[in-house]
């Protein structure tokens, strides 16, 4: 399943025009609440696909019967640029578990890369439904490296991944390599990748642009 939240307009599509506009990127904190914003929205449609069930809540005048979720999700991120977004979801999911991993591009000098995963903490993923948030799944490598060691580690129920920006051949990647069991939620997507495996038009690294540039020595 792809969801594609701008697909109809809504406030995404406006978090989404400011975090690509160069203009608004200069003011780093916007930025990162952009994606928190972003990831609160995508919580909120989550939700209504999730488990629930009904519960008698005792108010002052009464009893109610409510929906409840049954479960909730495990919230997890790839660090660093992840972090906002995964905050907004967690604003949602407030009694989440978390995992993070830490799933990076090494560059090497002929401008070629290959994906690094380092480090994994996270609780036990047997039959949780699991949300992974990435801002950008351009050639999808890190995300589908991600998703196979989940899978080849524990038996999840569901796998969600939020995006901000994806790009079709990201998402073509993912499908090809881990099956279009995949749930996907983007709150926009565009269709090139440049050689260097950046989106275009995309809105540039969004790591950098929320917490500064790296040093690549």
């Amino acid at each position: 399943m792809i969801v594609n939240l701008s697909d109809t307009h809504s406030l995404v599509s406006n978090f989404t025009a400011e975090i690509r506009n160069i203009h608004v990127q200069t003011d780093r904190m916007r930025f990162r609440r952009n994606l928190e914003r972003i990831g609160e929205i995508a919580a909120y449609e989550i939700s209504k696909q999730l488990p629930w069930h009904e519960v008698e809540i005792p108010t002052p005048l009464g009893i109610h019967t409510s929906k409840v979720l049954i479960e909730q999700p495990v919230l997890a991120t790839i660090l660093r640029a992840g972090l906002p977004m995964h905050q907004g979801m967690l604003n949602y999911f407030d009694k989440a578990d978390n995992a993070f991993v830490s799933a990076y591009r090494k560059h090497h000098h002929d401008g070629s890369f290959e994906i690094s995963l380092e480090y994994m903490s996270c609780p036990s993923l047997d039959n949780k439904t699991i949300i992974i948030t990435d801002p950008m799944l351009a050639t999808g490598a890190s995300l589908v490296k991600t998703i196979q060691f989940i899978q080849q580690e524990y038996t999840p129920a569901a796998i969600h991944v939020v995006a901000a920006i994806a790009c079709t051949v990201g998402i073509e990647f993912v499908q090809r390599e881990c099956g279009t069991n995949i749930h996907l939620w983007c709150a926009d997507i565009d269709d090139e990748l440049t050689a260097k495996g950046y989106i275009v038009p995309g809105l540039g690294d969004a790591g950098d642009l929320a917490y500064g540039a790296k040093d690549q020595s």
